[in-house]
């Protein structure tokens, strides 16, 4: 049996005839870029996210540096961030000459410690970012707590989180701005790259609005510098017709989760994810901790089942940060993590015998 990480051939099958459909339309219409898909989306989609505004953008991590920018974040800055996290979170921080602040996760979320984040603010700290990693939205209360005591920003890095919920409340709605990516392997994901920003502040909903056309208003005249940052027409179609059946897709994945939970619980060298109660976590991934992770994953492998790591160096140990003086050993929760988490086959899709299959592969080899 070959099961991959994720299907997504199984997925457009199951929506053929939409998604044809609505792709015809675009080379119909022949407006390819912002076109009137694209100002659907960003009302349909901010909508269920529930904010006031939504602005496509060309990935998800032109939303957290488009963000950034709206915010004014220039080098001397300080941002606070998570170490454990896709490189864009930190890299678009250091992209704006401003200096990434790292801190460490709660063990059993792999979400950003709040504790770590008071700890590291100072005068020079201009914005945090929260990583809702896998799914699963960060301590956002005391998150939100913190940022209002020092008037600090947060922007959400809800890339992996689209339609979780944290005590009832969208990710994308805490932080002035809410950043989402549309790469094709996200829960809402297109063909091809594509980002989007959420806020429900009309100026930076404006100020981001211009940033992404080169900062230009009206055409050809520049008072600020921005970014080429334009979502095309054909994701916003495609993406539209997935946002109709996310929300099953999220229930889905869902049971597929809670399934795994029941068939590892018994294996004592895996740790399967820990949910808060107040969560809705939609699973983007299915991360466990296992002792002896790379072998697992060899052996996975070797009976054709995908799986990934995310993410095996934390960003505070990555040779390009090495400026900033981290070292192996200040963030140890990251660093555990980083040795011992793997993501195992988990989408919509997926069946019953699939799922046995991958359980019992991880049993055997605990048993050899």
């Amino acid at each position: 049996m070959k099961i991959p990480p994720l299907d997504l051939k199984r997925q457009y099958a199951s929506i053929k005839d939409e998604i044809d459909s609505a792709i015809q339309n675009v080379l119909n219409h022949g407006g390819f870029v912002l076109g009137p898909e694209v100002k659907e989306l960003e009302i349909k989609l901010a909508e269920y996210c529930e904010t006031k505004n939504g602005i496509g953008v060309a990935s998800g991590t032109d939303a957290l540096l488009l963000s950034l920018m709206a915010v004014g974040i220039k080098p001397g800055d300080e941002v606070i961030t998570s170490t454990f996290t896709f490189f864009a979170t930190g890299g678009v921080i250091s992209r704006l000459g401003a200096r990434p602040v790292f801190v460490d996760i709660d063990p059993d979320t792999f979400n950003i410690d709040p504790v770590f984040v008071e700890n590291a603010v100072t005068s020079k700290t201009r914005a945090i970012i929260p990583v809702h990693l896998y799914g699963q939205i960060a301590e956002m209360d005391e998150i939100s707590a913190l940022a209002k005591k020092h008037d600090i920003p947060i922007i959400e890095d809800a890339a992996q989180a689209v339609g979780s919920t944290y005590k009832g409340k969208k990710a994308g709605s805490f932080g002035l701005t809410g950043c989402f990516s549309f790469y094709p392997t996200k829960n809402l994901g297109g063909y091809g790259d594509g980002g989007f920003i959420t806020t429900d502040d009309d100026e930076t909903a404006d100020l981001l609005r211009r940033l992404r056309l080169h900062g230009a208003r009206p055409k050809y005249f520049h008072a600020l510098v921005g970014i080429n940052s334009r979502l095309d027409s054909m994701q916003a179609a495609a993406l539209l017709v997935k946002l109709k059946h996310l929300p099953e897709w999220h229930e889905a994945r869902r049971a597929r989760a809670q399934y795994y939970d029941k068939m590892l619980s018994d294996i004592d060298q895996v740790k399967t994810p820990l949910v808060r109660d107040y969560n809705y976590h939609i699973y983007h991934q299915y991360t466990i901790l296992a002792e002896k992770r790379d072998e697992l994953r060899e052996h996975l492998k070797s009976r054709d089942i995908g799986c990934e790591i995310y993410y095996p160096l934390p960003m505070h140990l990555q040779e390009c940060f090495k400026n900033l003086g981290y070292k192996k050993g200040d963030m140890p929760a990251a660093e555990k993590a980083a040795g011992m988490a793997i993501s195992i086959p988990i989408f919509p899709e997926m069946s019953a015998e699939e799922q046995d299959y991958v359980a019992e592969t991880i049993r055997e080899f605990y048993k050899t």
